[in-house]
């Protein structure tokens, strides 16, 4: 028996270099090893080095059954990731988060519209909230409105670093 492919079994062209970002999506227990090490690399990479906020990360959240873990990867690597929660009367997005050397591209917003379309199908089914909430870091108010999200309460500080409540109502 030969070793070499068949012809009706073409060998996968390599991948090109120019590839665009592949948005992927999965619950923690969908997760490989290597995808949870790089989504949680990158969190303490921007939040914790760059962002010079020693905090608990690794929170409980994660790992929860309704959590849903939102990336775009590229060559096997993360270049921005978000999470999805449930919680008992709405839909909270967060761990909003880019790599440095790949902002300026628009994967959050892509990242982001992404996630409130599948949370908006969740709510038209009936199997989901219709309220979206953030905790915004305040320098960010004006991009989480341009997908609809208002201020609900006043600033607060969360590990040091200024937040704000918002909500998207649909």
């Amino acid at each position: 028996m030969s070793s070499s492919p068949s012809e009706s079994e073409p060998e996968p062209e390599p991948e090109s270099t120019t590839s665009e970002p592949v948005l992927r999506e999965a619950r923690f227990d969908q997760l490989t090893t290597a995808e949870l090490y790089a989504l949680l690399r990158l969190r303490v990479d921007v939040f914790v080095v760059e962002q010079a906020c020693a905090y608990p990360d690794i929170d409980g959240r994660d790992d929860e059954p309704g959590t849903v873990h939102v990336w775009l990867e590229q060559h096997g690597e993360v270049l921005a990731a978000l999470r999805v929660l449930e919680d008992p009367d709405a839909t909270a997005i967060g761990r909003v988060v880019t790599r440095a050397d790949q902002r300026g591209h628009g994967y959050a917003a892509r990242l982001l519209t992404a996630a409130l379309d599948r949370i908006a199908d969740r709510a038209r089914t009936g199997t989901g909230p219709r309220t979206v909430r953030i905790g915004a870091q305040t320098y960010l108010e004006h991009w989480y409105a341009r997908f609809g999200f208002v201020r609900t309460g006043p600033d607060y500080l969360e590990d040091d670093i200024p937040h704000l409540p918002m909500e998207l109502t649909g």
